[in-house]
Parts: structure tokens; C-alpha cells; sequence
């Protein structure tokens, strides 16, 4: 999983180490320094230290294969979880890598519940008991596990020494090897990182005179490198986060800088950083938006009208983790909060029970499923007040279009039964409108009914139903369906640019020097949505689409 992830399954995670497993079990935390697809840039090592579960952390594709069989090995071991950290740079590298063995695809047998209730039911008495099995297994990682592949020492008895774990051990040998005397330092290479094995530490350090840690975002490393030389009575300058960024990701750049200060020298890199590859043509920028034909352009159009025809005064909007954080963005700025997955209604109804404005909290159906539910139930429970803005796309769309429980597919690819979100919403307690938000003008009808009912002081959701545009135009090539594409008749258009400002569609644009918008033919989806609001009718279809084009969207 992702990092953030992991804060979802934290709770299972803690009790895990305590009960142990009876076969190999590693779980894997993407972590995602940098923060570029995320909404923190948390260092999931800490994770190990809290719940005493080892961190094996790679420093390349190809210690990656080999550490994820190493990781399965410790596992079974130690009969306990382990945690396998991949970061951003690690995840996005390739490499070439030699295969040692196939791996059969056939489940080769079928477990057997393990009756020793001891280990499964963790009431404090049992608790107690499993800790210290616990705490047995993580001392004897720290005392055994000092070899290669967990921890290798390269060029032993150097009077600098080097200790890094992951990418930042990568990038700090080939910035010794550009900047400076490889042969004057020690590397320590980390691949398990939590808990420290202590042993290969102080047969490093114990004749160094400076010591250098270098580790991506938080001083995990340098946390236990610290303890361990204070308990072995070593006493060497050390340095850690006094150099090293604790934010963003590392490169070459950025540890040779380091490496320079740390040998006392000017941090100047005497080469350039490498610059940006100049292509012809150039490239166009493309600002993060939603796509053409996006549904949730639709949706946030049709409810910013729908409001007004209600005389719901300033709305707060409340978002949450998918595609349609994009809200955020002009001309729709219907996302004003935006902090985990689920966190919209949570925070609708927080707002609901101190303020008096109105509050629409606006969440995809992945994310609905996956943790909007209970808050629904919440809000119902507790009395708050907020409006629920469902957009059912049926995919988990900003990921990779992924099935979920209302796609009718189950994650192997299999069909499955539909579990309905408007289903759901009405069995909790609210009064539910469904729409389909390529009809326009009756959508804006109905949600401004619904809006009415809210402001009466009932609990409302609306859920709007259209297809990601993505996966249909995907579907209208596999079946063969062409999509309609529509056009602008100069002659009608009065360049009012009423399809232009209020949806943001990039397939409608305004040529340089021109004052009328036209439409990219390659770009548009045949959604419809800039034809149903344009003032003068001078949006037209260009090429109709097949008789059953409509399929290819829900």
C-alpha cells in the first residue's frame, strides 16, 4: 500500500507483531518522499520501531527483488511480520535484473487454522504474554541480522565513515566517487534499517574519527546509530539532519552538497546539474485538470448552479483523495479542505456542529466505500447537518481505474453483484436524489430540490452517476461505438464564452488573437456538457456519434 495506507491498516499492524505469523508475511509501504502524489511525505520506518515489525528498506530495483525474498526468509525466520519500504525514486528506477527461479502461479496447498487462541485473542492476559515473545524476536534481529544482505561494510577501518540505508546509500557512493577519495571512507550499507542490528555499527565506527548518516526525510537511522555508539562508550563526531534535508527527496545534486560540507569544503558542486533535455517541438505544459468528457466537471457545474437556484449562500465544500480534488482548482474551487481518504463527511460534520454555514461534502464512490461510510452514519447518528456530493464514476479512477464494490467486477477481474451507493444512503437515513450528470438541466433541477430539503434541516445525498471518460472511451473502441464530437459555428457564437470559464473543458479553447472559442476534435468525448449551456445554441454536433453511442457511458 500506499504510505498513507498504512495509517488506515495501523491498527491491525500494531497487534500483528504481537501475535506473529505462521508462515512468511511481508507487507509493502510505498513511501513517497517529495510529496508528488501525496498529502504527506511520512517516513514510514517509524511505523517498525512503534509496532516492533522489521524494516527492510532496498536501495535499487535490483536489491529490491533480492530483498523481497530475504524479507519472506526473515519472516519465517523470526515467525513475525516485516515491513518492506520502497520510496519514490527506488519504485520509478529501472534496472536490469537476473531471474533466479520461477515462481510457480499454482497454489501449491491450503492452510489450516491454527487453534492456539493464545495468539489470536489479544486480551490484556494474552497480550502480555506475546509481547514478550515479541520483544525476544526483535532482540535477536538486532543481535543476528548484521550481514549481508541486511547490512554490508564496504572498505572497513577508514577513519570517515559513511552510513546510509536505501536510495540515499546509492546516491552518497556515487557522489563520493564524483567529489571526492572513495578509498578515505567506510560505507555501511543498510538494508534493514529497523531495528539496527548493532554489531557491524560499532566495528565501523569504533576507529573512525567522523561519522556521516545519510537517510531519506526523517533521522531513523540516526536515532539508533546515536544510541548505539553512547552504549558502546564511542565518542566521534557524527553528523545526520545537521547536513542532510530532512524534506523532499535526495539526488546526486543534493548529497554531493552534503558530502562537501561534511569533508569541510565549500558546498559548491563543481559540475553543473544537469539540465532539462531541450526538445523540438517543445513539449506544451499540461496543468494538472480533469479530462475532457470528465463526469465530476459535470457534477461540480451542475451543484454550483443548483446552489444558486436554491439560495444556498457560500457553501463550504469539504473534499476528499480522487480525481476530483481537481475541484479545487478555478473555475470550480469546490474542494476547500482535502486531508485523507474520507475525510470529507468527517469534516462536513465537524463544521455542521460549529457553524452555521452551509456544508456540501464531496467524496468519489471508491473512496465512499472505503471510508465514507461509517461518517455517513455519523452524521445521521449524531444529528450533524451536511449535504452528501457522491460522484460515481464506477472506478477507483485516479489510481489506474481499478474495480470496487460498485463497479460489478470483483479485483481478479470476475463479475460480481453491483453493491448500489444510493442503496446505502437511503437504508442510513437520507432522502437521496440520483442524477446523471449529462443531462444537465434536469440535474440542476433535482439538486436544487435537494438543496431545498437540506436547508429544511433534512440529511440529503446525491449521488451522481456517469461513466470516467476514461474508461468510455476505452469501452466505445472495444465495442466498436463512435462518440459524437461537437463543433462551434462561428457564425452564432458571440465569443460570451459561457462554455469556456465556468467548466474548464480542455478540448475548448481560445486561439491566440482570437475572441470565439473552438473545439479540438482529437480531444472532445461527446459529452455534451458545453452544447446544454451555451446561451446561443452555436455548439452543435459535428459528427454524430453511433445509434447506441450512450452505452459506452454507464
Amino acid at each position: 500500500m500506499k504510505h498513507v495506507g498504512v495509517n488506515v491498516a495501523a491498527d491491525i499492524l500494531m497487534s500483528s507483531g504481537y501475535a506473529g505469523v505462521n508462515a512468511g508475511f511481508v507487507m509493502v509501504s510505498a513511501d513517497d518522499p517529495g510529496q508528488h502524489s501525496s498529502q504527506n511525505e511520512q517516513d514510514n520506518r517509524w511505523y517498525g520501531l512503534i509496532s516492533h515489525i522489521p524494516v527492510v528498506y532496498p536501495s535499487s530495483p535490483r536489491d529490491a527483488y533480492n530483498l523481497v525474498k530475504e524479507a519472506y526468509r526473515l519472516s519465517e525466520k523470526y515467525m513475525h511480520p516485516v515491513i518492506l519500504r520502497s520510496t519514490t525514486r527506488i519504485s520509478h528506477t529501472r534496472q536490469i535484473i537476473e531471474v533466479e527461479e520461477d515462481i510457480s502461479k499454482e497454489k501449491k496447498c491450503k492452510g489450516r487454522f491454527d487453534r492456539r487462541i493464545e495468539r489470536w485473542v489479544l486480551v490484556p492476559a494474552h497480550g502480555r504474554k506475546q509481547k514478550r515473545r515479541m520483544m525476544d524476536a526483535w532482540k535477536r534481529i538486532m543481535e543476528e541480522e548484521g550481514h549481508p544482505p541486511f547490512i554490508t561494510v564496504v572498505n572497513p577501518g577508514r577513519r570517515r565513515v559513511i552510513i546510509a540505508d536505501g536510495i540515499a546509500y546509492s546516491h552518497a557512493v556515487e557522489a563520493v566517487n564524483t567529489i571526492s577519495n572513495p578509498d578515505e571512507y567506510t560505507f555501511v550499507k543498510v538494508n534493514l534499517p529497523v531495528p539496527l542490528p548493532y554489531k557491524p555499527i560499532v566495528e565501523a565506527v569504533k576507529d573512525a574519527e567522523k561519522v556521516l548518516i545519510v537517510e531519506e526525510l526523517d533521522p531513523v537511522l540516526e536515532n539508533q546509530v546515536k544510541r548505539i555508539l553512547y552504549d558502546h562508550g564511542l565518542n566521534v563526531e557524527i553528523h545526520g539532519k545537521d547536513l542532510v534535508p530532512e524534506n523532499g527527496e535526495l539526488d546526486l545534486d543534493s548529497v554531493s552538497k552534503v558530502i562537501l560540507e561534511f569533508e569541510g569544503r565549500e558546498p559548491i558542486l563543481p559540475w553543473k546539474p544537469m539540465e532539462p533535455l531541450k526538445l523540438e517541438p517543445q513539449i506544451p505544459p499540461r496543468p494538472p485538470v480533469m479530462c475532457a468528457g470528465c463526469p465530476h466537471r459535470n457534477s461540480f457545474f451542475i451543484v454550483k448552479v443548483a446552489a444558486n437556484k436554491a439560495r444556498l449562500k457560500n457553501p463550504v465544500f469539504t473534499g476528499d483523495i480522487g480525481c476530483y480534488t481537481l475541484g479545487y482548482l478555478p473555475p470550480f474551487k469546490t474542494q476547500m479542505t482535502s486531508f485523507e481518504m474520507g475525510g470529507s463527511i468527517g469534516v462536513a460534520h465537524g463544521l455542521s456542529k460549529v457553524s452555521d454555514e452551509p456544508v456540501i461534502a464531496v467524496i468519489g464512490d471508491s473512496t465512499f466505500y472505503h471510508a465514507g461510510i461509517p461518517a455517513s452514519i455519523n452524521i445521521i447518528y449524531n444529528k450533524g447537518r451536511a449535504v452528501l456530493l457522491i460522484l460515481d464514476n464506477y472506478y477507483t479512477a485516479m489510481t489506474g481505474h481499478q474495480p470496487h464494490p460498485g463497479t460489478g467486477k470483483t479485483a481478479m477481474g470476475e463479475p460480481t453483484y453491483r453493491v448500489p451507493i444510493e442503496e446505502i444512503t437511503k437504508a442510513l437515513g437520507y432522502e437521496t436524489y440520483v442524477i446523471n450528470p449529462m443531462n444537465v438541466k434536469e440535474s440542476i433541477n433535482k439538486v436544487a430540490e435537494a438543496l431545498k430539503k437540506y436547508k429544511e434541516g433534512k440529511p440529503v445525498a446525491i449521488v451522481s452517476k456517469m461513466k470516467c471518460a476514461l474508461e468510455a472511451l476505452r469501452d466505445a473502441r472495444r465495442m466498436g461505438i463512435k462518440l459524437p464530437v461537437y463543433t462551434i459555428l462561428e457564425d452564432k457564437c458571440t465569443g460570451c464564452m459561457a462554455c469556456v470559464y465556468p467548466i474548464g473543458c480542455p478540448a475548448i479553447v481560445v486561439p491566440k488573437g482570437s475572441k470565439k472559442p473552438v473545439i479540438i476534435g482529437d480531444l472532445c468525448a461527446g459529452c455534451g456538457l458545453c452544447a446544454q449551456i451555451c446561451p446561443f445554441n452555436a455548439i452543435v454536433v459535428k459528427e454524430p456519434g453511433s445509434p447506441d453511442w450512450i452505452k459506452a457511458w454507464y
